[in-house]
């Protein structure tokens, strides 16, 4: 194994696709997959364990969602880059990510080839985005004051978690095991996260989510 070696982490909830990605890049002997993650909490758990040179992640994952991955990821690991790897062609998805620290962007009709290279130029410190997130960016270089803000309104991280159980239908009590916290903590994050976004009840909060984009 050579010394520009890049060390990659993938993350993705599909099995299937995380497997091709895994298959793909291995191929490649420049680039070692140290480890796989299959949702959000899990891809900053694996990568402050392995610290990777680069994290290639999805956006719509459980518990927590890529964009989110990437905010905590670039303050935790800021020698470790990402790239995201989506289906989202939309602006705001691409604006979000730059914001909050993705080195690269791109989505997964694109050809194994450019993911090589997406992959190799980020892990050499560049940036590497895609035709749909470059147009996004120039446009917004043209317009800055557009503003989409962040998905996640003023939720704080915890909440951030809590928002995700939430949405994947957990209930209080399941939550409280889930995060190791009393239920009655979890009655409280759970009214802020509601009063934060501001919904009423767990069917709008997941409607909510899914036209932020932060579930699938």
């Amino acid at each position: 194994m050579s010394n520009n070696t890049v060390r990659v982490l993938i993350a993705d909830d599909h099995t299937l696709v995380r497997e091709s990605l895994v298959s793909l890049l291995q191929r490649d002997g420049d680039v070692q997959v140290v480890a796989q993650a299959s949702d959000g909490l899990e891809t900053i758990e694996k990568a402050v364990a392995t610290r990777p040179d680069v994290v290639v992640t999805d956006i719509a994952m459980p518990r927590l969602n890529g964009i989110e991955v990437v905010r905590r990821l670039h303050e935790a690991l800021p020698d470790t880059r990402v790239l995201v790897l989506t289906m989202h062609q939309e602006d705001e998805y691409v604006l979000q990510a730059v914001r909050v620290g993705a080195a690269g962007y791109m989505v997964k009709d694109s050809a194994a080839s450019e993911l090589l290279e997406a992959v190799r130029c980020v892990g050499a410190g560049r940036g590497y985005f895609g035709p749909q997130a470059a147009k996004a960016l120039a446009e917004q270089l043209q317009h800055p004051e557009r503003d989409l803000g962040d998905p996640y309104g003023q939720l704080t991280a915890r909440e951030r978690e809590v928002f995700h159980l939430i949405a994947e239908g957990l209930t209080t009590k399941e939550i409280a095991r889930q995060l190791d916290i009393s239920t009655k903590t979890a009655e409280n994050h759970r009214a802020r996260v509601l009063a934060k976004i501001g919904v009423r009840n767990t069917a709008e909060l997941v409607r909510y989510a899914l036209r932020k984009g932060l579930l699938d």
